[in-house]
This record gives C-alpha cells, sequence and structure tokens, in this order.
C-alpha cells in the first residue's frame, strides 16, 4: 500500500514522492547500521527497570527483617551490621573431582551452614524463642536470596552496558522474565516467614499434620518429629518437620532410623509440593514412584540407598503448585489439595498394602504455621 502511494506520487511528479523515498532509505539505512544498537539500549532499559525492582525487594526483605529482629529480641543493639553481613555470606560447595564421599562432604558443609546461621540468630537477637528464632531464620534466608538475584542481575546489566557486548546483555535479559518472577515469589515470602503464615511448600507437612493431630509424637531426627497411628490395620509410622517454626529437619536420616526398625513389611509414601506446568491446575494432586523431595539431595540419597538395600517400595503424592505459590501464603485452591492429597495417602494405604503391614507416611516441606 505504502509503495504504491510512492509510485503514484512519484508518477504525478509531486516532490512528496521523492520525498518519502529518502525518508524511507534513510530509516532503513540507520536501523541497518545501529539496529543491534537501539536493540541494546531497549535491552538495558528494560533490565535496568528490572534492577530496580529488585533491589526494591531486597532492600524491602531487609528492612523486614530488622524490624522482626527489634520487636522480638528486646535488645536496643541496632542488629542492622550484622544483618547487612549475613546478607553476604556464601556457601563454598565441596569438590566434586572424586565424586566418592560426595554426599556425607556436602551434608557436613551444610549442618555447618546451619548451624551458623543459627548462632548468628542468637547473636543478633538473644533470649528469642525457637518458634520465632527458626521463622526469622526463613526471613534471613528470602532477604539472602533475594540479594544474591538483585547482585546477579546487576553485575550482567553494568557490565553488558561497559562493554555494550549484545550477547552479554542478551544473556540476562533472555532470563529475566523468571528471575523475576521468582523474585516476586520470594518478596511475598517474607510477610508469610515473618508472620509464621503457612506457605504453599508446607502442603505435604500439612497432609502429616491432619494424620498425626491429637497424637503423642517424639522427634526422632534433627527438627523431625513422628507419630504412631493405626489406620485399616496398618501400624503407620507419620512424619513431618517439626513445626510451627519454619524448619525443615533431616528426612533421610528419620526415615533410615524407621526403616532399619521395621525393615520386614515396610512401604513408605511420600507427599511433597510439586512445581507444576502452565495450564495445570493449582492443588491437583499426582501419585508417582520414588522419593519426593526437593532440596540439594542429600535426604533424596540417604532415603533411595536404605530403601534399595531392603527393597522398600516407595510411592509419591505431589501437590501441584507453581514457584511463586510454593513460598507465597498458602491459597484456598492448595488446602483443597491438601484434602485431597489426604484421600490418597489413605487409598494408597488400602490398596498398596496388607493389614499388618508397617508404612512410613513423610509429609515433606517447610512448616512454618504448621504444628503437629
Amino acid at each position: 500500500m505504502t509503495f504504491s502511494i510512492f509510485s503514484q506520487l512519484e508518477a504525478e511528479g509531486s516532490p512528496f514522492g521523492y520525498i518519502f523515498n529518502i525518508l524511507y532509505l534513510l530509516f532503513f539505512l540507520i536501523f541497518m547500521l545501529y539496529g543491534q544498537k537501539i536493540q541494546m539500549w531497549t535491552m538495558l532499559r528494560e533490565i535496568n527497570s528490572a534492577v530496580g525492582k529488585l533491589k526494591k525487594y531486597k532492600d524491602d526483605a531487609r528492612n523486614v527483617a530488622i524490624s522482626e529482629i527489634k520487636e522480638t529480641s528486646g535488645t536496643e543493639t541496632d542488629p542492622t551490621p550484622r544483618v547487612d553481613q549475613y546478607l553476604e555470606y556464601f556457601t563454598t560447595f565441596p569438590s566434586s573431582l572424586d565424586p566418592a564421599g560426595i554426599v556425607s562432604k556436602l551434608e557436613h558443609i551444610i549442618d555447618v551452614r546451619d548451624q551458623r546461621f543459627k548462632d548468628e540468630i542468637k547473636i543478633i537477637a538473644p533470649g528469642i524463642d525457637e518458634t520465632k528464632a527458626s521463622n526469622l531464620e526463613g526471613v534471613l534466608e528470602v532477604a539472602l536470596a533475594l540479594n544474591y538475584v538483585y547482585r546477579v542481575v546487576r553485575h550482567f546489566y553494568l557490565l553488558g552496558r561497559k562493554m555494550m557486548s549484545y550477547f552479554v546483555i542478551m544473556q540476562i535479559q533472555m532470563q529475566l522474565p523468571i528471575l523475576m518472577q521468582q523474585a516476586k515469589a520470594y518478596a511475598g515470602a517474607v510477610k508469610a516467614f515473618a508472620y509464621g503464615q503457612p506457605i504453599g511448600d508446607g502442603a505435604g507437612a500439612m497432609v502429616a499434620a491432619k494424620l498425626m493431630h491429637g497424637k503423642k509424637y517424639s522427634e526422632i531426627a534433627k527438627d523431625i518429629v513422628a507419630s504412631q497411628i493405626s489406620i485399616q490395620g496398618r501400624k503407620v509410622f507419620v512424619l513431618k518437620a517439626k513445626g510451627p517454626g519454619a524448619n525443615i529437619g533431616k528426612y533421610g536420616v528419620a526415615i533410615q532410623k524407621l526403616i532399619k526398625r521395621n525393615k520386614k513389611k515396610a512401604t513408605v509414601i511420600m507427599i511433597d509440593a510439586g512445581l507444576k506446568f502452565e495450564g495445570e491446575k493449582t492443588g491437583s494432586t499426582v501419585e508417582g514412584v520414588g522419593t519426593a523431595i526437593g532440596g540439594i539431595g542429600i535426604d533424596q540419597f540417604k532415603i533411595e540407598e536404605v530403601a534399595s538395600k531392603f527393597k522398600i517400595p516407595l510411592n509419591s503424592v505431589v501437590i501441584r503448585m507453581s514457584i511463586a505459590e510454593s513460598v507465597a501464603p498458602m491459597k484456598k485452591e492448595l488446602i483443597d489439595g491438601v484434602n485431597e492429597a489426604l484421600a490418597k495417602v489413605r487409598r494408597l494405604i488400602k490398596e498398596r498394602t496388607k493389614k499388618g503391614d508397617i508404612v512410613i507416611v513423610v509429609g515433606v516441606g517447610n512448616t512454618v504455621g504448621i504444628g503437629q
């Protein structure tokens, strides 16, 4: 259409036809010569906007942590320097050049890290009770994650702007939507930990809590509690992390102990939150086999090792949710999913085991706001 107008103007001898052609050629040459730079400037502006949002998320999480420490500790000492130091902590993972024994080395590093964080909480918030200390640790962990994401995105933004390298800028720009989604989810989790609200990741733990509600329980591993109940003639051991503080616990050690004690007729059923695909319903549940547990793999390794040694079946139920929903306060759809998962666990016990069998039901997940 445009070319036909130009042709008509030229045919009529109008000077506007020549002007339009010159402008068209001029724009064409500009985009040929500077198109990539224009695209880089556009991407840099988008990344710069994201850096600003990430800085706000990071600062808000830091301020919530400082505010919670001041309110709960009762000390007049300003915790800001210690919190800022905490947000820069790093963990160096063991060398994988010789993979033999790497799990025990990794577990040792993680144990040292966890204990270091707990000791730090005691220093900056002396006299705080165990539940609030666990929740405060959760707040600081989220703030630490947000600070790391902010530093990474800012690094690539400044590096790309300094070098004006299309490939450096493109790397971070392509990953930016996912990074921002995760950062927004973490930002929403800060207040959930601060106020002790259950989050989506605790869906599996809530299933276990419903089974063991009102029953006696004991701590059988670090931050892991267990109750013994009876379901349809089966002896059922129900495990979850100790709540209502933001704990995860050592599921691998706890399951190893129970399997070694009851290795003849044992079955394991694990319930955990699982990442859904786009278009799938939040709170929908699915069944499968294997070890349904997240993390860096230490607990998964220990469970699979003892289960394979004694030929113990591993059954799983997963409650689907997005990354944002896993760290945000628990929605009604996830509560419905918890009830659906509970019904599936009872059905699995009936269908996959016999009377007199030993069943180990494991509710995996962060127990912030979820008691026993």
